[in-house]
């Protein structure tokens, strides 16, 4: 598994180069675009445009409502740019480690999970999605997003490991 928690309660990254180095031109590319909308939080009230691929990163949180919206967006907007250029910060600088804590592990969930939202933005991906073509021009896409979600989910239950058991 490329994610792994060992008995010791470290979580062993067993990437290959080369995925390593999709997720770096990956982390590139995502903070490009929050910093690109980043770039927007001193308008007061900036709501993200509905075609942006980062718009499921910022939810809107009062639709039909551009006054309640707007400065909810001025808010919140700031620290959640900052706080996602930390994590993508935390696993551009961890991403040659051989293993993780639990927090910068969080940070990897976080990101790889942004990632995943970005991508699947961009597929506009539906629950009613069934198999790609493999001659779809975005099925390249269509891999990444998967094993994004793959990521997602190894880190998940890594994570979720040393949590108690339920009463």
């Amino acid at each position: 598994m490329p994610l792994e928690r060992r008995r010791d309660g470290a979580i062993v990254v067993a990437l290959e180069d080369n995925e390593r180095e999709v997720l770096r031109n990956l982390l590139a590319q995502l903070r490009m675009l929050v910093r690109a909308e980043a770039g927007d939080t001193e308008e007061p009230g900036h709501v993200v445009d509905e075609a942006s691929p980062v718009r499921r990163l910022f939810p809107t949180a009062y639709p039909g409502n551009a006054n309640r919206e707007g400065e909810y967006q001025a808010m919140v907007r700031g620290p959640l740019v900052e706080q996602r250029l930390a994590s993508i910060d935390t696993v551009d600088q961890t991403l040659d480690s051989d293993t993780l804590d639990d927090e910068t592990a969080g940070a990897w969930m976080r990101t790889l999970n942004d990632l995943r939202l970005v991508v699947g933005t961009r597929l506009d991906v539906s629950e009613d999605q069934t198999e790609v073509d493999p001659d779809d021009p975005d099925a390249h896409l269509y891999a990444v997003y998967d094993y994004l979600g793959f990521l997602v989910d190894r880190l998940v239950v890594a994570l979720t490991q040393t949590l108690p058991e339920p009463d």
